[in-house]
C-alpha cells in the first residue's frame, strides 16, 4: 500500500515510457477495458507510449520515495521514482487526435495505478491538460470515454465537462464511445505551466 502524500505532475520523460506502458497495459486489462483482453490488437497501441510522444504530450504523476510494499508489482509501485498515473494529452489535433477540432485541445489514455486511486491522482492529471490548453489559448477540451466508466465520467462532470451526444462515435462497428467536453475560459486566467508542478494530495 502507497504512504502517498505527495506528487508531482509533470512531462513524462523517455526513462519513464516503459513503466508507463506497463502501467497502461495492467489497467485497461486489470479493468475489463478491452474487449479481447490481453489478446486484444489495441493493446500494442496503448503500449506505445515512445510513439505517443512523438506527437502528443505524455503527462505523468510521479512520487519520488519508497513505497510501504516493497513486494508490489503494480508497475505504479515500484521503490525509487514511482509512476502513478499518465494521460496522453493532444494539444492541437493530429495523429492521437480523435474527436477534436479546430481550436480544441484532446486527452487519452488517462490511466492510475491501483495503489494509486482515489488520492486525487486523476484529478491533477485531467487539471493538468486543462491549464495547458489554456496556455495554448484554446476553446475547449474535448475526450472520447467508454459509457462504462461511470467513475471518470463523474470527475469530468466535476471538473466542468459536459456530454456532446452528437460526438459519439464507434472506434469498431458496435463500440460506442461517449464525449465530454468543456469550455476554458479566455488566456492569462489560469494558473501558470511549470515544467513540474507539485501537489499535496491527502489520504481519503
Amino acid at each position: 500500500m502507497l504512504g502517498l502524500m505527495e506528487i508531482t505532475i509533470r512531462t513524462a520523460r523517455p526513462r519513464e515510457f516503459a513503466d508507463i506502458s506497463e502501467l497502461t497495459e495492467q489497467v485497461y486489462v486489470g479493468d475489463g477495458l478491452l474487449t479481447y483482453g490481453a489478446a486484444d490488437p489495441y493493446l500494442a497501441r496503448l503500449r506505445d507510449t515512445a510513439g505517443r510522444a512523438e506527437h502528443s504530450e505524455i503527462v505523468v504523476a510521479v512520487r519520488e520515495e519508497d513505497v510501504t510494499d516493497a513486494s508490489a508489482t503494480d508497475a505504479s509501485a515500484r521503490a525509487g521514482q514511482l509512476v502513478l498515473g499518465a494521460v496522453t494529452f493532444v494539444p492541437e489535433g493530429g495523429k492521437w487526435a480523435q474527436v477534436a477540432g479546430p481550436d480544441e485541445a484532446e486527452f487519452r489514455m488517462l490511466v492510475v495505478g491501483r495503489a494509486a486511486r482515489g488520492r486525487g491522482v486523476g484529478e491533477s492529471l485531467v487539471r493538468e491538460c486543462l491549464a495547458r490548453a489554456r496556455e495554448r489559448g484554446l476553446a475547449r477540451v474535448v475526450l472520447s470515454s467508454d459509457p462504462l466508466m461511470k467513475t471518470a465520467h463523474r470527475l469530468y462532470e466535476r471538473l466542468g465537462f459536459r456530454r456532446t451526444p452528437t460526438r459519439d462515435w464507434e472506434p469498431i462497428p458496435g463500440h460506442a464511445l461517449w464525449t465530454f467536453a468543456v469550455e476554458l475560459p479566455p488566456p492569462g486566467s489560469g494558473r501558470p505551466h511549470t515544467e513540474e508542478r507539485a501537489a499535496e494530495v491527502r489520504r481519503r
